[in-house]
């Protein structure tokens, strides 16, 4: 090594001690009682860094070289998803590529690569309001993708035990079963943190510094911020970015784990036991009082240290049946049921399939209801405490089948006959037709529901939520 770089080098960690001292020892040397251990982590921390920035000296290359790339495409070609502002779909990616690699990967090393608005989406939120997307073009997609996947490499294996979102091998399910340990062990108290708009709010400025401390490419540097930047487009007009990092995009997941590792770590620096997935972050403490000063110090730390906001409205110190975490309830000693809200998600999934205006096919309707049902009770297996609920929601899902099927016969000589096919007396089927006040009045006589019993839907080929949910638990 020549002897400028060394003494650049030795500059550059020279300032980083510096700065990382300033940052981190007056709360270490309060936990550890000295500063003997304190100088020695931020010196572990300094030399992982600096080894780091070296070896990412070139990180643009290893980005665009052809294995990686190959990589990157089949991720974004799995994912799908919507095509971008300029309208090209993942299936013409691979026709644009066949054509243009060898310009794009020269464009990329050379920052000549330009960087597309996103395009604006906005999705409901089952609470109410909306998630607001920003779809980024195919080609910025993969992109981002393979600049993901080396970066990974270097981010990964430092990231807290704690953290389960948008990492490899790890998953919701995860965080709950840990989460539930938790509580099983007397922390029936839990600090719960909402960031109030985290993925709109993230510190541009703040993240690329952070960045730059461990990655030595300027030029990969100059990408990521082109891609935080990057314009929002929205009926025709671009909206300048000066903060977040839109969800849509596969490098957002990663930069926000980034942003958030300083939380992770500061909390395991006091000895909280805590569960993080993504933005949702909760805090597990034996009392209330106790739970009270944690948040007070913590969202202090959120606020002035990390640059990001805390909703008080939503946040706040409450027993461990009163909190929904990642669609879950966790009760006392651990056991689990599935939170009201996700119920309600699910019931109002199963409102909009079976709405009588819709005109489709009941064999259709029974299909996506069907995938509805198989995906929401793949994902909540793990609640143990469910069974009045799920019958419920079950009886109440052939109530509104009942009533579509009605009303898709129309004619009131057709909803006879339909009757009497399903072994319904001819007057007891005529007393339904004649007698009854609107659809969901008629959905609910006795011989239509002996008509259309338990019996017939299953033979229809519809899925009971309580039926799969029992199947899963075994």
């Amino acid at each position: 090594m020549r002897k400028s770089e060394k003494k650049w080098k030795s500059v550059w960690a020279s300032k980083q001690l510096n700065l990382f001292t300033r940052a981190h020892n007056a709360p270490q040397q309060q936990a550890t009682g000295g500063t003997g251990e304190a100088t020695a982590e931020v010196m572990d921390l300094l030399s992982r860094l600096t080894e780091q920035h070296a070896l990412t000296e070139q990180l643009l290359e290893q980005i665009v070289d052809y294995k990686n790339l190959k990589g990157s495409y089949e991720q974004v070609r799995r994912n799908e998803g919507s095509a971008g502002i300029d309208g090209m779909t993942v299936k013409g990616l691979e026709a644009w590529l066949q054509e243009h690699l060898e310009a794009f990967r020269w464009e990329v090393i050379n920052e000549q690569y330009e960087i597309s608005p996103v395009k604006k989406v906005e999705i409901p939120k089952p609470n109410g309001g909306v998630r607001t997307l920003g779809i980024p073009t195919v080609k910025d997609r993969l992109l981002q993708q393979a600049i993901h996947q080396e970066m990974m490499g270097y981010y990964e294996p430092y990231f807290s035990e704690n953290s389960y979102g948008f990492r490899p091998g790890r998953s919701a399910h995860d965080a709950v079963v840990q989460a539930a340990k938790y509580v099983s062990e007397g922390r029936e108290w839990v600090v719960d943190i909402d960031l109030e708009k985290f993925f709109d709010k993230i510190n541009h400025d703040r993240l690329m510094t952070r960045l730059s401390k461990g990655i030595g490419d300027k030029r990969l540097l100059r990408l990521i911020n082109g891609f935080l930047k990057a314009g929002m487009l929205s009926d025709g007009m671009t909206e300048q970015r000066t903060a977040g990092t839109p969800q849509g995009g596969p490098l957002s997941p990663l930069l926000s784990n980034i942003v958030l590792d300083e939380l992770d770590k500061e909390l395991e620096k006091r000895g909280h036991k805590f569960c993080r997935y993504a933005d949702d972050c909760n805090i597990y403490v034996h009392s209330q009082r106790a739970g009270e000063r944690v948040m007070a110090s913590v969202i202090e730390f959120i606020e002035k240290k990390l640059k990001l906001r805390v909703n008080r409205e939503k946040s706040g110190v409450r027993h461990c049946g009163n909190v929904k975490f990642l669609g879950y309830t966790i009760l006392p000693e651990g056991n689990l049921r599935v939170s009201d809200k996700s119920t309600e998600h699910l019931k109002g999934k199963i409102r909009e399939i079976c709405q009588r205006n819709r005109g489709v096919k009941f064999e259709q309707v029974i299909a996506e209801l069907n995938a509805a049902i198989t995906g929401w009770t793949n994902y909540f297996r793990l609640a143990n405490k469910w069974l009045s609920t799920m019958h419920q929601i079950d009886s109440w899902m052939r109530h509104k089948l009942r009533c579509y099927r009605l009303k898709q016969c129309g004619r009131k000589y057709t909803i006879f006959k339909m009757l009497c096919n399903l072994g319904i007396p001819e007057r007891k089927s005529w007393n339904v037709v004649m007698y009854s006040q609107g659809w969901w009045a008629m959905s609910n006589r006795q011989s239509v529901n002996k008509g259309m019993n338990n019996q017939w839907f299953a033979q229809m080929g519809l899925r009971s939520v309580h039926t799969e949910m029992t199947r899963l638990k075994r």
